[in-house]
């Protein structure tokens, strides 16, 4: 989704051939190049031309360190904070990409670049400044937002969710990739939709893939596709993730469960959008948006060297944090509200509603497992209650249904069930008693979430 416009963007490398391959590539897609070979000039032209987007290299002259293009970065941030700049760097210089972002830097380019990843990353830069400047100047008012944008799935008028949904509405437009963080239960996958149904790629498709569920050898086969006979049971040709969303959106879910060796694998097609399907030597071209979510903190992740940094920084151009239930409390009711209208829809009801001191009960819980929790707790007790109004003793009532049953004798009488029939049935325990909540799921049981998804596949556990 390539857009151009009559912009002025400021090429700084000291390579004759790069200035003139990206000024060709530029004028002929109606950008106009301007082009400086030092830093010093660099400086000097953005004062004289006010370019909106500048591409400069790290390097200018026979050192590697990449000192001069960080220095030149600093003196464009004190210039000007908010022009975009991407860093034309190496492929085996990734590390000071990332330190170049650290910085200030918007995105970056790898040498030998593609000139339609090129492009993609210009327009996307400078879409991003144009909409944050035109959406600074609105108050925040969801009414405004829906007559603008498609939100119907997103319920709530919290100040924080508010915020959000301008976010996605600037960024909706563009190509920017998108890391959506919170904790589970808060609605990632509904951001993501949001991303995705307001944007020029709406018409194509949106996969969906829980990354936290595809063990490490299978990676490649279903991210990337494979060819018949790649592999003993590889009968057919099969289309890949990547394929499948091509010109659409894919949402990696569940990211911080990837494995160190997937995680490179990932990266290496994030960086110029092409890919190998398994037992293929041919390379295929995919045009996606990225949209990533996890409810781990990466960054402590990258500090216990489980996560690379460099992956980080190529998936989160924009990231949006959402806030748990507990920090929205004057949304707990209309959400409610509109789970009941649901449930009913599904189980052909009579409309149900809550009382006073049962709106009052529900906006007081913390919701551990936030709109999750808040929706499994409504739907149970409505299966549980026979009356069309709910109060708090209806949820009393489901609640002490649900728990898991305890005795003070064994829990698993010897010789009653087999290992395997223990930990299917501790998992499903687990999963009632923190409302599926996968995180303190595993905590619970002692295992990572690779860990837990591994056994909820091997036993057939969904959730």
């Amino acid at each position: 989704m390539i857009k151009t416009s009559k912009e002025k963007i400021l090429i700084v490398d000291d390579d004759q051939s790069v200035i003139s391959t990206l000024s060709f590539l530029l004028k002929k897609n109606n950008y106009i190049p301007i082009a400086a070979y030092t830093p010093e000039q660099a400086l000097q032209f953005i004062q004289e031309h006010q370019p909106a987007l500048i591409i400069h290299d790290m390097n200018y002259s026979r050192q590697t360190s990449g000192a001069e293009g960080m220095e030149l970065l600093a003196n464009i941030r004190k210039v000007d904070a908010d022009i975009p700049v991407i860093l034309i760097t190496a492929w085996g210089s990734i590390d000071l990409a990332v330190a170049g972002i650290k910085a200030g830097a918007n995105d970056f380019i790898n040498k030998p670049w593609s000139n339609q990843r090129l492009l993609q990353v210009v327009a996307t830069a400078l879409e991003l400044r144009v909409n944050k400047q035109s959406l600074l100047k609105k108050e925040l008012n969801r009414q405004v937002l829906d007559q603008k944008y498609q939100f119907s799935s997103i319920i709530g008028k919290d100040e924080k969710l508010l915020k959000i949904l301008t976010t996605i509405g600037r960024i909706a437009a563009t190509d920017a990739s998108v890391l959506i963080l919170g904790e589970s239960g808060t609605g990632k996958e509904l951001i993501a939709n949001a991303i995705h149904q307001n944007s020029p790629r709406k018409k194509h498709p949106m996969v969906k893939v829980n990354l936290g569920g595809i063990p490490g050898s299978l990676f490649e086969s279903e991210m990337f596709g494979h060819v018949k006979g790649a592999f003993t049971d590889a009968k057919s040709d099969r289309i890949g993730r990547f394929e499948m969303a091509d010109n659409g959106t894919i949402l990696l879910d569940e990211i911080g469960d990837m494995d160190k060796s997937s995680q490179v694998k990932l990266l290496r097609v994030l960086q110029d959008q092409t890919f190998q399907a398994v037992g293929s030597s041919a390379n295929r071209r995919c045009n996606v948006r990225i949209v990533a979510a996890t409810n781990c903190d990466l960054h402590h992740l990258i500090a216990e060297n489980q996560f690379r940094e460099d992956l980080l920084y190529r998936l989160n151009l924009i990231t949006i944090t959402l806030p748990p239930l507990r920090e929205r409390r004057g949304d707990i009711i209309e959400i409610a509200q509109h789970v009941l209208t649901q449930v009913c829809q599904r189980y052909d009801l009579e409309t149900i509603t809550l009382t006073a001191d049962a709106q009052l009960w529900l906006t007081k819980q913390n919701w551990p497992g936030n709109i999750r929790q808040l929706t499994q707790t409504l739907e149970r007790a409505v299966l549980i209650n026979d009356n069309d109004e709910l109060d708090v003793q209806s949820f009393v009532d489901s609640e002490h249904i649900s728990e898991p049953k305890s005795s003070s004798g064994d829990a698993f009488p010897v010789g009653s069930m087999t290992l395997e029939e223990m930990e299917q049935s501790m998992i499903k325990q687990s999963l009632v008693q923190y409302s599926y909540n996968l995180t303190q799921v595993a905590s619970n049981l002692g295992l990572t979430r690779q860990a837990l998804y591994r056994r909820m596949e091997k036993y057939g556990i969904k959730v």
